[in-house]
């Protein structure tokens, strides 16, 4: 009876562990996708958000603001508190939040208190999930096991901003080809550089909705009179890709030089269309060597199994009487 109560505890425990993680991946997914379509209405609209009186930008957007939710409110509850929740990297922990898509003030702060929450809360919980199994581990398998859920805690938001930043990279990348065409038809036609961005970020908003926020951040900045070369270069680092980075300067020294802008942005939208057709030719003939390993260790024991068994049942009937008698 004992043994049965405690593995309803640890059931128990385990699906609450399982509610709260579809909780927060549900979660996450609802706020990513409530942004996004903030940005396509204002991108579609073409007019620049409202701010309140002081200064704050309702509801998520394409500008940097600091959102008033209960974050924030816990961060400077615990920085009041006496704990300070800076990091002392913070330049390169801004850096790879704003490529991973978390540009607001308060992120390093808030990254911050998620690792402090993991480190703590992950070790009490495997630790907890031991005891609630109905086993008494040793002082060394609770050392060990709460060392690992620690490291793991550690360890999980990073890696989780970096996915999320590849992530990004590569959408951003994949849809770069389009927007040049785009914007060279743009030029072409008679269009600004800051008139094409505008065109094109609108145009994008639904097939690549995170290029669409890029080029319109652009087009704020620019508005809001910082200069062209710092608003390409700002946008360079926020997206912390090589070929967005490569664009801007191509663009900054176009400017500085007198050539032609048009020019430039045909040879460069040919060789980002190549470059993505080297991509995808990549990824194709990586796909053999990747299949090769479910082949060989799912299907190639089953078909030696098919072969070989009619043999091997042949060989019993046949070598088993000859024993026997």
């Amino acid at each position: 009876m004992t043994e049965l109560l405690a593995n309803d505890t640890a059931r128990i425990a385990l699906l609450i562990l399982l509610f709260l993680a579809v909780a927060a991946v549900t979660f996450g997914i609802v706020l990513t996708l409530r942004e996004r379509d903030e940005v396509r209405r204002r991108l579609s609209s073409g007019s620049t958000p409202s701010m309140d009186q002081d200064g704050i930008v309702p509801g998520a957007g394409l500008r940097v603001h600091d959102a008033r939710g209960a974050w924030i409110a816990l961060v400077s509850a615990i920085e009041k508190a006496g704990v300070p929740l800076v990091d002392t990297k913070d330049a390169t922990l801004r850096s790879r939040l704003v490529a991973a898509g978390y540009s607001q003030e308060h992120a390093p702060r808030v990254y911050s208190l998620i690792r402090l929450i993991t480190v703590i809360g992950f070790p009490l919980a495997a630790i907890g999930f031991l005891w609630a199994n109905g086993s008494s581990p040793s002082l060394t398998k609770i050392y060990l096991t709460g060392m690992i859920a620690a490291l793991a805690g550690l360890y999980l938001p990073s890696l989780w901003i970096r996915a999320r930043a590849d992530r990004r990279q590569r959408d951003i990348i994949n849809g770069f080809p389009d927007a040049l065409d785009l914007m060279l038809v743009c030029v072409e036609a008679g269009l600004g550089l800051e008139a094409a961005f505008s065109r094109v970020g609108m145009e994008m908003t639904r097939s690549h909705p995170l290029l669409a926020e890029q080029l319109g951040s652009v087009v704020l900045e620019l508005r809001a009179g910082r200069s062209q070369e710092d608003a390409l270069r700002r946008m360079a680092d926020r997206a912390g890709a090589d070929e967005i980075r490569a664009f801007a300067t191509l663009l900054i020294q176009s400017n500085k030089l007198g050539s032609s802008i048009a020019q430039t942005l045909r040879v460069y939208a040919s060789e980002m269309r190549e470059r993505r057709r080297m991509r995808a030719e990549e990824k194709a003939h990586r796909l053999p060597v990747l299949l090769s390993v479910p082949l060989v260790t799912c299907m190639l024991p089953v078909m030696i199994g098919v072969l070989m068994l009619p043999a091997v049942i042949r060989t019993i009937r046949t070598v088993i009487p000859a024993i026997t008698r």
